[in-house]
């Protein structure tokens, strides 16, 4: 074998320890994450490493639920391109030799990328795929969405997108949620706001005194209380790094399993919280406990 085969042989080893078995190398190419000569550059591979990495975690809650009777349903909520949505269709649903059905729903509030991801289903007979251009809030009353959905997925949804999720998943019982939250604000802006006066004249409000701790300070009390939510309304919650915070600085990974029972303990912590720093008034909106808990 001469030099040239013997690179293109290493290159091609190289690329196929990369990428998991049975995926479409077609794909790839069409979601940009190989190139058309089917190589793969340094952004790509961190990207594809970091969407692979969420599958096997989604991979793990699908083969959970029931394979009888309807199929498997997910909404990939702030889809954007649908990456993550493609990659489990193909890797799971198509690539299957089990026979597994399921239909996956892509929600993005930007026309043009909701668009561009029916095209390429179509392109690529991906027929188990829909694509909704519309808000995450908006998602839970759409009519073309299923009353319930199994597994709710929504990666890098920026600020009370999240959140909407979150509703979203409880409104449709959802059986899990796998949420990596991005960008939150609310809070901090309720802390600038409000300076949880039952803290202000301890030294705990040393926490918020500067903006870029008040930011941080909030996107921690934000995920905590979405899991005592999680908790509260019968999920067990486990939280736990996405990839390395090389690869992204919004880095945490929220995976919730519905238990079916309520969690009162967690509903009461979740109350307290709200009453420490301030932050009853998001309460109903963001925050709405079951009456159970309540």
């Amino acid at each position: 074998m001469g030099a040239k085969a013997r690179g293109r042989a290493a290159a091609s080893d190289a690329l196929a320890s990369e990428i998991r078995p049975g995926q479409s190398i077609e794909l790839l190419k069409e979601l940009h994450i190989l190139t058309r000569d089917g190589k793969l550059n340094q952004d790509s591979r961190r990207k594809l490493k970091q969407v692979y990495h969420l599958y096997q975690f989604i991979e793990k809650l699908l083969l959970e639920l029931p394979t009888a009777g309807r199929g498997i349903t997910l909404a990939d909520h702030g889809a954007g391109k649908s990456y993550l949505g493609f990659i489990i269709h193909d890797l799971f649903f198509r690539g299957s030799d089990s026979g597994r059905k399921g239909h996956i729903y892509g929600i993005e509030s930007r026309a043009a990328l909701a668009q561009a991801s029916r095209e390429l289903a179509a392109r690529l007979g991906f027929d188990g795929m829909s694509f909704l251009a519309t808000s995450v809030a908006e998602s839970a009353h759409a009519d073309a969405i299923p009353d319930e959905i199994d597994i709710v997925t929504a990666l890098h949804a920026c600020d009370t997108a999240t959140d909407d999720a979150i509703a979203f998943g409880l409104k449709k019982h959802a059986k899990a949620m796998v949420l990596v939250p991005c960008c939150q604000a609310e809070i901090s802006r309720a802390l600038n706001a409000d300076k949880a006066h039952a803290l202000a004249r301890t030294p705990l409000a040393e926490l918020w005194r500067r903006p870029l701790h008040t930011r941080e300070l909030g996107s921690q009390i934000t995920n905590v209380l979405r899991c005592l939510l999680l908790e509260a309304w019968g999920y067990q919650v486990t939280v736990t790094e996405l990839v390395g915070w090389e690869h992204s600085m919004k880095n945490e990974l929220i995976i919730a399993r519905h238990t079916g029972q309520t969690n009162p303990a967690s509903a009461r912590r979740l109350t307290a919280l709200l009453e420490t720093f301030g932050l009853t008034s998001l309460q109903a909106t963001r925050f709405p406990l079951p009456a159970a808990a309540g």
